[in-house]
């Protein structure tokens, strides 16, 4: 399988079709795929080798697509860059990368000047907007200078990207994605959304992240349209969302809470949005409940997954996220297996568990990485059996529905007794008040741990620590009840795919702790 036959399967199926819209500039697939050979002509020209690595540190936008396509159609690999990165984290993977080229835009090139590589560092760099400086070379110029080239015939098992993990629970590592897993990827994500060319996606969560690259590629099957955010903007979306009917998106549950607390969501014309895939938790109940009745004619797809698997290991269809009736009972689910993957839930043997035992998630299939760059060691403990172990908690019902219980680094050990953080945020969500929840274990003399609530409450709203510790002792096991509780004003950190950093809250309760000691 190659990523660029979808390119060219739109550009023959679609050629007079709406392929980008950005800013209102609108391009066919026809120009487009015209524009991707002359920009791999391009990167070829700076003396590329075959699976040359080639960063992209951009915004989301018409032209950082393009460049997706350009990379593997030149035979080369991307490695898409976090500018939510520092320039010391940046320089760490583009040492750890080798990466040659650097493909980035006026809004990141200051962020990239600063990263300073030794003893390697990329030879050019391509700016996709604004004024080129010396230093740099324009993105138009170097299309209208080169002449288009054939595709280079890049496919299967040839590396198409680094994809380096958010480091929520440890250091970042370069995912080895090959052309296999992003089309065996996109193919799912395609199915289980339902794209075709009469849909529009709108980008908004960064492009960086497989979690979006997904639809890249699904979309482009298709032979469907891109639309573009810079980056997530509650009001930008929605108004982009109006302006070019958009039919599918994606979102964390966080940003459809943003999105539907703007006053202009009762006003705008939405009818046109059919799908909405979330991921990185479960979509509250009250969020779900405003979900369906501002946003009628729109179903709700929960997708499981991580960078090691392209990103999808399970999809629930949107007909389980309902409030109401015998499928509703699904809503917390992440869904069943993803088409042409398999999921099983394991104990510390490796032998299967029955419906209902949490055990670790284990994956295989043709969208498994085909390991961590330069990593052998870390591979094979990932790969061990041939299946992926996520480090993932979860269990599976009678009828293949996969539940989170957590990661196995975020298990809360307390009393000698093991609970699930998953299973409390669960709890705490249906509190009212309740914006945002993360539970973590902090450390006890006695206890090992106890378990501690961050909530950050809705606008306008109150949430006292009493009063959620007592609704929770009513509904699970006082041992899993939140022992404390914080009340934050501020968001929750999240990594790049909306999942919240507690690796950050940990340190954060861990400098309290050093402050109030020393004091």
């Amino acid at each position: 399988m190659r990523l660029t036959q979808g390119l060219a399967r739109a550009a023959a199926v679609n050629p007079r079709g709406r392929a980008t819209v950005f800013r209102g500039v609108a391009r066919t697939w026809e120009e487009v795929a015209a524009r991707a050979a002359r920009l791999a002509a391009g990167l070829r020209s700076f003396g590329l080798s075959p699976g040359d690595r080639v960063g992209v540190l951009a915004l989301n936008s018409d032209r950082h697509l393009e460049t997706l396509f350009a990379i593997p159609f030149a035979g080369l690999a991307a490695v898409p860059l976090n500018w939510r990165l520092t320039p010391e984290e940046l320089r760490l993977i583009v040492e750890d990368s080798g990466l040659r080229v650097l493909v980035t835009d006026a809004a990141s090139l200051p962020l990239a000047r600063a990263v300073t590589p030794r003893p390697r560092a990329w030879t050019h760099t391509v700016l996709i907007d604004g004024e080129a400086g010396p230093d740099e070379i324009g993105f138009e110029a170097l299309i209208a200078g080169s002449a288009p080239m054939a595709d280079a015939g890049a496919g299967g098992a040839d590396l198409a990207g680094l994809y380096y993990t958010a480091g929520t629970t440890s250091a970042s590592k370069g995912v080895m994605l090959t052309h296999d897993n992003l089309v065996t990827n996109a193919l799912s994500t395609g199915h289980a959304m339902g794209y075709d060319d009469r849909s529009t996606y709108l980008h908004s969560g960064p492009m960086f992240h497989q979690a979006d690259g997904a639809s890249t590629f699904a979309v482009t099957l298709a032979a469907g349209c891109h639309a573009f955010v810079p980056r997530f903007d509650a009001e930008d979306c929605l108004a982009t969302l109006a302006a070019e009917r958009v039919t599918h998106a994606q979102f964390v549950p966080t940003m459809i809470r943003m999105l539907l607390d703007r006053p202009e969501i009762a006003t705008l014309d939405l009818s046109a949005l059919r799908r909405i895939l979330y991921g990185a938790s479960p979509i509250e109940d009250e969020t779900l409940r405003r979900a369906l009745t501002l946003l009628p004619n729109c179903g709700f797809v929960h997708g499981y997954g991580m960078t090691e698997v392209s990103s999808t290991a399970t999809m629930l269809p949107a007909r389980y996220a309902v409030l109401e009736g015998p499928e509703a009972e699904k809503r917390r689910s992440c869904g069943q297996a993803a088409l042409l993957g398999e999921v099983r839930v394991a104990g510390p043997d490796g032998a299967d568990l029955p419906p209902g035992e949490v055990g670790e998630v284990l994956i295989r299939g043709p969208q498994v990485m085909a390991g961590y760059w330069n990593r052998p060691e870390e591979t094979a403990a990932a790969l061990r059996g041939g299946w992926m172990h996520s480090g993932d908690l979860g269990w599976l019902d009678a009828d293949g529905f996969l539940f989170l219980a957590g990661r196995l680094k975020d298990m809360i050990k307390t009393g000698g007794e093991n609970v699930f953080a998953v299973e409390v945020e669960n709890v705490v969500a249906e509190f009212d008040g309740v914006a945002e929840v993360a539970v973590i274990g902090l450390p006890h003399p006695v206890w090992t741990e106890t378990v501690h609530a961050v909530v950050v409450p809705r606008a306008g709203a109150r949430v006292d620590p009493e009063a959620l510790i007592a609704f929770c002792r009513a509904r699970i096991a006082a041992y899993k009840a939140p022992r404390s509780v914080e009340i934050r004003a501020e968001p929750l950190p999240l990594s790049a795919a909306g999942k919240i950093l507690k690796r950050v809250l940990r340190d954060e309760a861990a400098a309290r702790t050093a402050g109030a000691a020393e004091g």
